[in-house]
């Protein structure tokens, strides 16, 4: 579908790629990793032409169509959310404004002597809008975005009154109507809930044209990708398979690497001590000089090099609390005419791990904020346990940090009391070193500022943990130094979450609801999936 040869690219005297070959076949779903600040923002920006280089080649058929999702969300306003995703189409777009211009210039009477040249561009434009799915493209966009969690009612809504990450959906769904035949998409799982990002899935393993993609999602490029590519050291390296493929094809490659530096280094340091022992006798000096210029000819290997600073999130064991943790007697809440519960009943117990699930609109952040004594229940009973100390974790945490504040002042306004050294610690477990504590918040990408919350938080950490989707923005690094260090956390944790894998790997018990009501399961996320059949709510 395209190739990529000798491609030189640098920003001043950063070099990104060097010498960079790849070549993508039709209908390939690929993964690009590698670590922030590798290329691979630039590596689509190159594939789109907004960024242009002088040495290599980039090649594509001719009339190939390219699609980008960036995550960037332009002006949206003044039309309902199904017009604009047809707005965000691209050329289908385009088409469709041309063709209504065409339409009124036909029952120009003005135009009467250029009706022949109309009428040609009009039938040429037609036959490529029918082509692209013209002229089914608002059932189709009420199916995508139908896909993508939106009701009825909000796509006929006004696109201006959405948030940030429902425009988001929004825009995604524009590209996904264009149908190209190289469709880019740079974090598509940011911002949808798991019932969205399964029907993705589904939507990019039926797609017929070539996908690249980026991901924090692990188990949403397990279940879609059929090739990795890394961008590693300036260079485009091609695995086959998906991501835990590509893991331990990357942990065998270091192995033999690392297995076969040391047998070298073993083979250099016997062949220096023999050298060295004969070396001083005349009889045996020839014999030493020819085995010592055999040793300066040999190619030397290197170890495997660390792609990545491993990330460790070390969380300090809390202040013990009761064994109750929160009790819901017969629940029930409302907000005007629409019901969020009925009688819903759960007991958590100290040191559970609740996973909260249910489709947009269900309740789980209301529950939450009941727990935290946000909000009230409207009926039945609900109890805190003793001695609770509660750290909460909410959506939109990272908003509220001041973006002139840099990143040593935000921990040092929240303890001012503790040495600056201890806050220099805690910040560099959450992966922040000497270089990025006087960053202001305002450069820091997303993933960035919820480690910063993160550590905010749990400096004197607290024994009971509520966390609202605490994985949005983090890359697989930070996630997986955050499962391990919640796993191995003392407390209590309730947590709203979309992404499987951790689903899976920290969850106790799940709490599912749907439609008012509220069922408990005991299997944690795999003992869910066994009992109901599916991988969430709605799904």
């Amino acid at each position: 579908m395209f190739s990529i040869t000798g491609l030189d690219y640098a920003y001043g005297f950063q070099i990104i790629f060097a010498e960079a070959d790849l070549k993508v076949e039709s209908g390939w779903k690929v993964g690009l990793i590698g670590p922030n600040g590798c290329g691979k923002t630039t590596f689509f920006r190159l594939i789109t032409g907004q960024e242009k280089t002088d040495v290599g080649e980039l090649n594509f058929p001719s009339g190939a169509r390219i699609g980008y999702f960036d995550q960037k969300v332009g002006e949206m306003f003044d039309c309902d959310v199904v017009e604009q995703s047809v707005r965000c189409a691209g050329r289908v777009s385009d088409l469709r404004g041309e063709l209504a211009d065409l339409e009124h210039d036909l029952s120009d009477p003005d135009k009467f002597d250029k009706m022949e040249n109309i009428m040609a561009k009009y039938s040429e434009l037609q036959a490529e809008f029918q082509i692209l799915g013209g002229y089914d493209i608002e059932s189709r966009a009420r199916e995508v975005l139908s896909g993508l969690g939106f009701s009825d009612a909000r796509m006929d809504g006004d696109i201006g009154v959405l948030s940030g990450g429902w425009k988001m959906r929004v825009a995604l769904a524009g590209i996904l109507l264009q149908q190209p035949d190289i469709l880019l998409l740079d974090e598509p799982t940011n911002h949808l809930d798991l019932e969205s990002i399964m029907w993705l899935e589904g939507f990019i393993r039926d797609y017929r044209g070539t996908v690249v993609m980026t991901c924090h999602d692990h188990e949403f490029m397990n279940k879609v990708v059929t090739r990795i590519v890394e961008v590693d050291q300036g260079k485009l390296r091609i695995f086959p398979g998906d991501y835990d493929l590509y893991l331990a094809q990357r942990e065998l490659e270091d192995t033999q690497r690392m297995a076969a530096f040391e047998r070298q280094q073993s083979h250099v340091e016997r062949e220096m001590k023999l050298i060295n022992k004969t070396r001083a006798r005349a009889s045996s000096a020839a014999q030493a000089q020819s085995r010592l210029k055999k040793l300066g000819k040999l190619e030397r290997l290197s170890p495997p090099r660390s792609r990545r600073k491993k990330l460790v999130f070390r969380i300090p064991e809390p202040p013990r609390s009761g064994n109750d943790i929160f009790v819901a007697e017969s629940l029930s809440k409302s907000f005007g005419e629409h019901i969020v519960y009925l009688d819903l009943d759960m007991h958590m117990r100290r040191q559970e791990r609740w996973a909260v699930l249910g489709i947009n609109g269900a309740g789980k952040s209301t529950l939450l904020k009941i727990m935290l004594g946000e909000l009230e229940a409207d009926e039945g009973v609900c109890k805190r346990g003793a001695s609770l100390s509660i750290g909460y974790f909410a959506q939109h945490t990272t908003e509220l940090l001041h973006p002139k504040e840099t990143v040593s002042r935000i921990m040092t306004a929240a303890f001012p009391a503790e040495p600056i050294g201890s806050l220099r610690s805690c910040l560099a477990c959450f992966g922040f070193d000497k270089d990025d504590l006087e960053k202001p918040t305002a450069v820091l990408s997303g993933g960035e500022k919820a480690r910063l919350v993160l550590a905010r938080m749990l400096y004197h950490p607290p024994n009971f943990l509520v966390l609202d989707e605490p994985t949005n923005h983090l890359d697989v690094e930070s996630k997986q130094a955050l499962l391990d260090a919640l796993e191995a956390y003392q407390g209590t944790i309730i947590f709203v979450s979309h992404d499987r894998h951790f689903l899976a790997a920290l969850a106790t018990h799940v709490l599912e609801i749907d439609e008012a009501a509220a069922t408990t399961y005991y299997g944690g996320y795999t003992g869910y999936v066994d009992a109901t059949g599916h991988a969430g709510p709605g799904a």
